[in-house]
C-alpha cells in the first residue's frame, strides 16, 4: 500500500487542509476553536438543541462538546438549560450575541468555501456531492458491521 494514494489518508489530508483554510477566518479574527465554531454554526441552524444532538451533528465527542460549550457560554454566546426529559443532558440555546457573531463569520467562511469550489465546474461539483454521499454511506455501513 502507498500511503499517498490510500483513500482514507487522502481524505484526511484534504479535510485537514480545507478545515485549516476556513479556520483562519474564525480562529484568527474571532478567537474561536474549530469545536467552538462547529457548535456555533450548528446552533445557528438549530437555535435550540440537546448537547447529545449537538455532538452527533458536529461529529465531536462529549468532552469536545463540553469544552466548546463552556467556552461559548463564558463568552455570552450561548446558554445551557437543564433538559427536563433527561437530567444528564442540557439544552443549548444560541444567544443574540452568538447569532450576531455567526452572522459576521458566515460570509467570510462561505467566501472561502466558494473559492475552493471554484476549482470545479458544475458537473464536477455534482459528481463530488454524489461521491461524498456514497462514500459516507459505505463508511457508515462498515461502522455498523464493526
Amino acid at each position: 500500500m502507498e500511503l499517498q494514494t490510500f483513500l482514507p489518508y487522502r481524505l484526511a489530508v484534504l479535510a485537514s487542509a480545507v478545515s485549516q483554510s476556513i479556520s483562519a477566518v474564525y480562529a484568527d479574527r474571532f478567537a474561536l476553536s474549530r469545536d467552538e465554531w462547529r457548535i456555533l454554526a450548528t446552533l445557528a441552524e438549530n437555535p435550540e438543541m440537546k448537547t447529545t444532538e449537538a455532538a452527533a451533528h458536529t461529529t465531536l465527542d462529549k468532552m469536545q462538546v463540553s469544552r466548546a460549550v463552556a467556552s461559548l457560554e463564558a463568552r455570552g454566546l450561548l446558554e445551557r438549560e437543564p433538559d427536563e426529559s433527561d437530567r444528564r443532558n442540557r439544552i443549548l440555546k444560541l444567544l443574540p450575541a452568538g447569532r450576531a457573531l455567526f452572522r459576521r463569520i458566515e460570509p467570510m467562511a462561505e467566501a472561502r468555501e466558494a473559492f475552493l469550489l471554484e476549482a470545479l465546474d458544475d458537473e464536477e461539483r455534482a459528481v463530488l456531492d454524489r461521491a461524498l454521499d456514497k462514500l459516507l454511506a459505505r463508511a457508515r455501513q462498515l461502522e455498523r458491521q464493526g
